[in-house]
């Protein structure tokens, strides 16, 4: 699990970012929210929502690498 973080402050945009603990790009202490832990920013988005509708995930930590992968039974 990780833990994820809301921005207080908006983005240039006007959204506010989700991120992770260990990204380097999350705000300062006192800029951003506890999320809480999830497996994953997709997680975290769900809470976030509910905080505020403008929230974003981060494109540097929020990627989520899952790849569904199908198999074709013969």
């Amino acid at each position: 699990m990780k833990f994820f973080y809301l921005s207080s402050n908006p983005t240039s945009e006007g959204n506010y970012e989700i991120h992770e603990r260990e990204c380097d790009l999350i705000p300062d202490i006192l800029d951003r929210e506890y999320l809480g832990p999830f497996n994953n920013g997709k997680e975290a988005m769900r809470k976030a929502l509910d905080l505020n509708p403008k929230a974003s995930t981060c494109e540097k930590c929020c990627i989520s690498s899952y790849q569904a992968v199908f198999f074709k039974k013969n």
